[in-house]
């Protein structure tokens, strides 16, 4: 059986069992507050948890690294969304120790796409029309830098509203602690 077999195998019983009843909420987040979050595989469950995140409380966005890498991409797109049409009044930028886009090596990921069919010629074709593809896929050397890059990206962006607080956190995948970087309070 599929991936995708077992998954709708699954999501049948989910409905027959009315399973979803217990997440029932609306789109409005109740806590106002919107969270970047690494994709990481080990915060999917934790860092809720860590944080008191129920169903319904808080817009969460997942990218690599929990980076605003362009101001006007989806990220940065996602969080002005989230501010205005849900009225969120707080972001959170959570980055994590033993972030996978720390110290990236992209010139390895460049080779894995050569060995899953990408070919030579269109990284060419990129990265004569201007994209790096490695640079486009370079994540950071330090998650605190990183963190106060994407806090100071979302706090100057030209769209973005006075009076929104924006906080950068690092958490450990391990534990849940959370430290703060920047206090969006202060």
């Amino acid at each position: 059986m599929s991936k995708l077999e077992q998954i709708i195998e699954y999501n049948r019983n989910f409905i027959n069992n009315k399973d979803y009843e217990q997440y029932v909420t609306t789109k409005i987040p109740k806590k106002k507050m919107v969270i970047l979050s690494c994709m990481d595989t080990r915060l999917t469950e934790l860092l809720p948890k860590a944080m008191n995140i129920k169903n319904g409380d808080a817009k969460i966005i997942k990218d690599a690294g929990a980076t605003v890498i362009h101001p006007f991409g989806g990220v940065m797109r996602s969080i002005l969304v989230a501010v205005y049409e849900f009225g969120t009044d707080d972001v959170f930028v959570v980055g994590h120790h033993g972030c996978g886009m720390s110290n990236l090596d992209t010139k390895s990921l460049v080779d894995k796409m050569i060995d899953r069919g990408i070919k030579e010629e269109t990284l060419s074709t990129l990265n004569n029309a201007g994209i790096n593809v490695e640079c486009w896929l370079h994540g950071f050397e330090s998650v605190e830098e990183s963190i106060k890059e994407s806090v100071r990206m979302i706090k100057d962006h030209p769209l973005f509203p006075k009076g929104v607080k924006v906080h950068g956190l690092i958490m450990s995948p391990e534990t849940g602690e959370i430290e703060i970087i920047i206090n969006g309070d202060k």
